[in-house]
Parts: structure tokens; C-alpha cells; sequence
């Protein structure tokens, strides 16, 4: 090549590099946003909040990559999902159930985080308030109605007295349902038997173990035992044990009733909250943390029918029905 024609190609590479991001018609390309979901573990209510958020995303039209990463629910791949997000740059990370939320926090100093299917942000550490959360953390919050779902019991059977309730020792949340369920339910004239579990495979055993002493169920948004829902269900109904779920998916997982938390749609709110950070340039300082904006009542009618309940009791009226 002439020399001439080398400084030609110098020149073209150095317009091309001082371009940039601009297009043919001079304007600056905008640059894409991209948000990292860190989700703690497959099951079908942190799934529902997450496709509630994409479709949040897309209704409102804000177009963004989305880069979807499952922890299988171990907390250190968790925090190695989110200081992977933090390093590759992302313009927001979407954090789903507690655990996720607190190695997304500890991970971003800068970043915001937006978290979801936690019960207590507050007393996880998550933010100082729900009206001013502080920091670059805010997000949804799936505190369910405990003291009416716990009611649903005497409703059903006036002669239960024995709730039982399976959480994981482990998860600050479902330690915080708990506590929450014991202070209320005497009350109700209800007492709480709780059975703790640190495995996915102790749950089978401590089912077995549980169901001696109780005369009701009640599943708490709990990540680990909502992962065994199947066997969890299987258990209750073969032993005609009544049951009353936090959230629907329980429900159409095989326990009986629930007045709850939509996770589709507190996904949905959530991405409300996206939208006011990344488009409408809102700090997540100034976005106020969120409960669910209503509940959803779901029974099974396979369930009922197996424990023989009368379909014309109160706790069905206007639910939706699932599992024919």
C-alpha cells in the first residue's frame, strides 16, 4: 500500500473512533440499559415476580437487556451473581427474596437495587424506612395479611387449635413470619407449632414429624419449603390436614386456600419503580419502598374435595379456583 493510501485508513479508523456512538444522521446513539436479576431460586412465586417485572418493563415501554441469573438457591453463588452484576456495569439490579436482596446490597455501593419477595426490608437491613429507604436500595415489599389468613382456619374447622408452620432456619424472612404468626395467633385462640429445617431434604422427615402434633397448616412465604411445595401438599391432603397457603402458587401447588400476595403483580409494581429510576432519573433514595397493592384469593377444588370440606364456606366465596 502507497503511503498516501495508508494515512487515508489512519484518518477513517481515527473520524470512526471520534464518531462513536453517533449515527449516520449525526445523532448520539443512546446507550442500552441493561438490569442484572439476581433471583435466589427457582419456584413458582419468585418466577411470577420476575416475569411480572418484564412484562412491567414492556407495558410501560421501557426497553432494556435483561440478564437473568439463579442462585439455586445458595446465598455465596448469590453474592457472587451480584458483585458479577456490579463488575460488568449494569444500570440496575433486580433482586428477588431476601437473601438475593441482602448480596445485592452488599455487593452495590453505587448501583441501585431494586428487591422484591422480601417481608421485612426494614428489619432485614435492607433500608432505613419503607417512606425513606435511603441509599441506592428500595423496592417491594410481600408482607402477607397474616392475622386474616390465620383466620381462615377457624372458618374452615371451629376445632383447630394446632397450627403447624416448616421455614428455614436460615432465612431472616421467615424467621420474621414466625414471629409475626405466634404474636397473633393467640388471638385467634390458635397456637403455633414450628418446626425449623437447615435442608431441602429434611423437609419429608419433618413433615412426618410435624403433622403428629397439628391440626392445620400454614406455609409462610418461605423460599426453601415453597421449592418441596408438591411434597409439602402431599403429606398434608393424604393425612386430611387443612391448609392455608401465603401466596396462590401454594395453592395450585396442592394446599388448600389463600388470601394473598400476587407475585405477577407485585413484580409489575416493582418495575413501576425501574421506570422511575432509570427513565425518570429519580434517586432510589427518593423512590419510597412499596407493599403489595392488594391481595388475590385462590382455593383448590382437588383439595377440597379430598378433605371433604363443604364448597359453600365462606373462604371460597368469590376466590378463584384452581387444580380441577
Amino acid at each position: 500500500m502507497k503511503k498516501r493510501g495508508i494515512l487515508k485508513a489512519i484518518a477513517i479508523i481515527t473520524l470512526v473512533a471520534m464518531m462513536g456512538g453517533c449515527t449516520a444522521g449525526g445523532a448520539s446513539e443512546e446507550k442500552k440499559i441493561v438490569i442484572g436479576i439476581n433471583q435466589l431460586v427457582e419456584h413458582p412465586a419468585l418466577d411470577d415476580a420476575r416475569e411480572g417485572f418484564i412484562q412491567g418493563l414492556e407495558e410501560m415501554g421501557v426497553e432494556a437487556e435483561i440478564v437473568y441469573q439463579n442462585a439455586q438457591g445458595d446465598i455465596p453463588t448469590s453474592l457472587s451473581i451480584a458483585q458479577k452484576f456490579v463488575s460488568d456495569k449494569v444500570d440496575l439490579i433486580y433482586a428477588i427474596a431476601t437473601p438475593a436482596a441482602q448480596s445485592s446490597k452488599q455487593a452495590a455501593s453505587e448501583i441501585p437495587v431494586l428487591f422484591s419477595a422480601v417481608t421485612d426490608p426494614v428489619a432485614s437491613g435492607l433500608i432505613s424506612s419503607m417512606e425513606s429507604p435511603g441509599g441506592n436500595v428500595t423496592g417491594t415489599s410481600d408482607a402477607t395479611p397474616v392475622k386474616e389468613q390465620l383466620s381462615m382456619f377457624k372458618k374452615l374447622d371451629p376445632s383447630i387449635k394446632k397450627i403447624g408452620i416448616l421455614f428455614n432456619t436460615s432465612e431472616s424472612n421467615s424467621e420474621i413470619q414466625v414471629a409475626q404468626a405466634k404474636e397473633l395467633a393467640g388471638e385467634l385462640g390458635l397456637e403455633i407449632v414450628e418446626m425449623g429445617i437447615a435442608n431441602i431434604n429434611d423437609i419429608p422427615q419433618a413433615m412426618d414429624s410435624l403433622i403428629k402434633d397439628i391440626d392445620g397448616f400454614y406455609a409462610i412465604t418461605d423460599n426453601m419449603v415453597a421449592s418441596a411445595m408438591a411434597v409439602v401438599a402431599e403429606k398434608l391432603n393424604s393425612n386430611g390436614i387443612i391448609s392455608v397457603g401465603a401466596e396462590g402458587s401454594f395453592v395450585e401447588g396442592g394446599l388448600l386456600v389463600t388470601d394473598g400476595v400476587s407475585y405477577f403483580e407485585l413484580g409489575k409494581q416493582t418495575a413501576a419503580m425501574a421506570k422511575a429510576i432509570l427513565i425518570d432519573g429519580k434517586s432510589p433514595s427518593e423512590v419510597p419502598a412499596e407493599k403489595s397493592k392488594g391481595t388475590t384469593s385462590v382455593f383448590n377444588k382437588s383439595t377440597m374435595e379430598a378433605l371433604g370440606i363443604d364448597p359453600s364456606n365462606e373462604v371460597f366465596k368469590g376466590a378463584e379456583e384452581v387444580g380441577q
